[in-house]
């Protein structure tokens, strides 16, 4: 007779989706974005950041729950729900997908870059770390990320924690009665409504989590207390991180007249002296090698998870039905995202800044698709604070998302 498996055996095998989703979201959104916000402004983004993670919450959590209650994506859900809503999601996604893989493999190749010796071309680094990616989600598939994932996740959550506290204990690094700029103005709402779009990652990666927690459904059978414990887990552990990741840029970059770089060689070098103000130059090649795995991690995941979106999309209008398509979306989404590389590289960094933005602007309405996914036929029972929490956050994000597009337009 086989022995039953221990409580907390099973339940750390049952880890996967979330951490995936914590994998996916540090890359840009914290490397990047976090870093940036306390560099330019210090601490005084801290708790838009903790808000903007607090509201979108329930949003990621619907795309969870809603796989474990009605055994289906929410991909089918946005079927049904019409075909306008399905199709604008395809459309976002297939441009989500380009612009992010495109981003996050640039990104990847500059902190390999820094780490190797010699004088590598960015764009060789590109094509190497493609290949790694493609050949580990070819052979491995989930499985694979899925083992690698909280690896890579262990690794930077240690180094990242142990920089901060040195850095806390170091003390701020801005001159003293050093007053930076404030963000609270129409000038920074861009970079307001940027650094909101990726935090924790982007609205669409609910639907992939739902889809990563269905192929992990087809490895072990997961409850329901399993599902959101490993939710919980991936989301909240992502949102503390924003919040070390801006502690170090507040603690060490804040108040530096050298200028904040958004991506490329100059942002890995920003990087890695940040780490090594505060736990010694000696552990520079180490936290490069962290911060390259990091976004190793974040680009595989982003590959196979719009991949598996686009697949499945394909799939249910029954246009593209063949199991070995998953693979041809996985080449395809590599060779448009090199594509980007090879003939805008120079524009890389305004282009992130757009997919930032693009997808703070969508995330009201798929926000709203999965909450009514929730409370559509066959509602699924909501506690009176998540349900709160859920209009909370629809009115924040599309009275944000309405303040800028006046902006934008120049009516304010």
């Amino acid at each position: 007779m086989q022995a039953a498996i221990p409580v907390w055996r099973s339940r750390i095998q049952a880890l996967g989706p979330g951490i995936l989703m914590a994998t996916a979201a540090i890359g840009g959104s914290h490397l990047v974005a976090s870093t940036q916000a306390g560099a330019l402004f210090g601490w005084q983004l801290a708790w838009l950041i903790l808000l903007v993670n607090v509201l979108k919450y329930p949003f990621f959590r619907f795309g969870v729950e809603y796989t474990l209650t009605r055994q289906e994506s929410l991909l089918m859900g946005y079927q049904r729900k019409g075909r306008g809503y399905f199709y604008s999601f395809i459309v976002l996604n297939i441009i989500a997908a380009v612009v992010n893989t495109a981003g996050v493999l640039l990104l990847t190749a500059s902190l390999l870059q820094y780490a190797l010796p010699g004088n590598l071309s960015v764009v060789l680094l590109c094509w190497l770390i493609l290949g790694s990616c493609l050949f580990i989600l070819l052979l491995g598939h989930y499985k694979a990320l899925d083992n690698v994932a909280k690896v890579i996740m262990l690794l930077l959550t240690v180094s990242t924690v142990i920089a901060a506290i040195i850095a806390v204990l170091n003390g701020a690094q801005a001159p003293v009665g050093y007053i930076g700029p404030s963000p609270w103005t129409l000038a920074g709402l861009g970079f307001l409504v940027a650094l909101m779009g990726w935090m924790p990652a982007p609205i669409e990666i609910s639907a992939i989590s739902s889809l990563w927690l269905q192929a992990k459904q087809r490895d072990m059978p997961i409850s329901r207390k399993q599902g959101l414990l490993d939710f919980n887990l991936g989301y909240w552990l992502t949102a503390g991180l924003a919040l070390v990741f801006l502690s170090l840029g507040a603690l060490v970059q804040y108040g530096n007249e050298q200028s904040i770089a958004l991506a490329g060689g100059a942002f890995a070098q920003q990087l890695m002296d940040m780490y090594a103000s505060t736990i010694g130059d000696w552990a520079r090649p180490l936290v490069a090698l962290i911060a390259f795995l990091c976004m190793f991690g974040t680009t595989i995941t982003v590959l196979d998870g719009y991949a598996r979106t686009l697949h499945a999309s394909f799939s249910q209008l029954g246009w593209i039905t063949h199991k070995a398509a998953l693979h041809y979306w996985l080449l395809a989404q590599a060779a448009c995202g090199m594509a980007v590389i090879l003939f805008f590289k120079a524009a890389l960094a305004p282009m992130l800044t757009f997919a930032m933005t693009l997808a703070f602007l969508t995330t009201p309405i798929f926000a709203w698709l999965n909450y009514s996914l929730m409370r559509g036929n066959g509602a699924i029972t909501l506690s009176w604070p998540l349900r709160l929490l859920s209009w909370a956050g629809l009115l924040y994000l599309s009275g944000f998302a309405l303040l800028f597009l006046l902006w934008f337009s120049g009516v304010i």
